[in-house]
């Protein structure tokens, strides 16, 4: 399986990243990368940009070093009803938005709040991708959020730095996750959830458990950049309020 595209990049403006677009840019080509998203932090996590920031975004070219961009965000999930920590006017002028879990943007609290939670911000239209919901900061029902993934058709996320050794590594719930995936034919992405440029298209272990679990290639969607960009277009004129 070829994966032609990160769908989940940070760059220096996240606070706690320490490359730029063209950076990451330049480290996506030199992999052969033909699609890459920048999804810096919502404003609620410590160090992240203002609304400013976001609110530039058109400035930023389309393609640098033959890489398709899309600008995007990391939205953070800031209460147990799911909501998100940027106003809709900015979610409908982002190429893409991916929602998750972060420590210090979200209050936290049992697995049922937390499944809540994510469940209500994957219902959100202005949401077109889910983040590592394999993560072990907070207990998810996974086998619920796999199940609402294929009914809504919204892509989860195998996140390769969750599986990194220095992060802790979360191997026994990302397996777990897979194995949900795989029963209900859930639509996934791989993210390399980058911080510095050299991990730009790093998801070697995200393929490891993909294939240790067969999922199909089908279901896996940044192996095509014109499949993300369609899926893209699609989730816009599916929701006429993001138009």
């Amino acid at each position: 399986m070829k994966i032609l595209a990160d769908l989940h990049t940070h760059t220096i403006s996240s606070g706690h990243a320490y490359s730029t677009i063209t950076e990451n840019a330049q480290a996506a080509a030199q992999k052969g990368l033909e699609l890459l998203a920048i999804t810096d932090h919502g404003p609620s996590m410590p160090g992240a940009p203002n609304l400013y920031y976001f609110g530039n975004f058109s400035i930023i070219p389309q393609n640098i070093f033959g890489v398709h961009i899309l600008r995007g965000v990391e939205a953070n999930i800031t209460s147990h009803e799911g909501e998100l920590d940027l106003p809709i006017r900015y979610l409908k002028a982002m190429d893409i938005v991916l929602a998750g879990l972060h420590v210090y943007c979200y209050p936290g609290g049992t697995e049922e709040q937390n499944t809540i939670a994510y469940l209500r911000a994957m219902e959100n239209p202005f949401v077109d991708m889910m983040v590592h919901p394999g993560r072990s900061e907070f207990k998810l029902d996974l086998e619920k959020i796999a199940f609402a993934s294929s009914h809504l058709h919204i892509p989860l996320e195998f996140n390769n730095s969750s599986l990194c050794p220095e992060k802790g590594s979360a191997w026994d719930s990302c397996r777990l996750l897979a194995k949900a995936v795989k029963k209900y034919g859930s639509p996934v992405f791989l993210g390399s959830d980058a911080h510095y440029h050299d991990r730009v298209g790093d998801l070697e272990l995200t393929l490891q458990l993909i294939q240790e679990f067969e999922i199909s290639e089908e279901q896996v969607i940044n192996t095509s950049p014109q499949r993300i960009i369609s899926y893209l277009k699609a989730r816009r004129q599916k929701h006429p309020l993001r138009v």
